[in-house]
């Protein structure tokens, strides 16, 4: 596995020890719905969906959907974060759906809500290769944002930072920020 690779992945099962630790209130075998949409056309999901103590929301303002397997170009949208976990597939997959727990291998793209800067992003690793993890092990926002979602799909994170990497933020990733993701989901399992 890639350096940059083994960071992440080494990140964001560190995250999501430390908030589990803390006390987070995310529960990662909470099931999420998707919302529907076309390669072309994206639509949200019903105004707001929960899952145990994680609401979830439609993306305030998507990112264009592109096309799946390329690297997406993610929008930030103008205004404050949001507080809340948002969620939109910009690509409805085919597949079958993640469950809570499931290992999954998808290439993604992450950028800094504040700044607009990309901090990292499977494309760029050098190898051109999705990488695979348990949804057990990553950032709470991962583990309830990504269930749900149908293999052959794109989705929309928009993530606070109690479900992802908190006060005290981690590697190139500040404090309290909120953080949006693009991700592609390959395969299940």
């Amino acid at each position: 596995m890639p350096r940059r690779r083994t960071w992440v992945a080494a990140t964001l099962t560190v995250a999501a020890l430390g908030l589990t630790a803390c006390g987070s209130s995310s529960d990662a075998s909470s099931t999420t719905s998707s919302s529907s949409a076309t390669s072309t056309t994206p639509t949200t999901a019903p105004a707001s969906t929960t899952t145990s103590s994680v609401a979830i929301v439609p993306v305030t303002d998507p990112s264009p959907a592109g096309t799946f397997g390329t690297k997406p170009t993610i929008t930030v949208p103008a205004g404050s974060p949001p507080t809340q976990l948002q969620s939109t597939d910009l690509i409805t997959g085919t597949g079958p759906a993640v469950t809570a727990g499931d290992t999954v291998t998808v290439q993604y793209v992450g950028v800094d809500y504040s700044t607009g800067k990309q901090f990292d992003a499977s494309w760029d690793d050098g190898s051109g290769q999705p990488v695979s993890f348990s949804l057990s092990g990553v950032i709470p926002g991962w583990t309830v944002g990504i269930v749900g979602m149908k293999v052959g799909g794109r989705r929309e994170l928009v993530i606070p930072p109690s479900l992802a990497y908190g006060a005290a933020g981690q590697g190139p990733i500040g404090p309290n920020q909120t953080l949006i993701f693009i991700v592609d989901l390959y395969k299940i399992g």
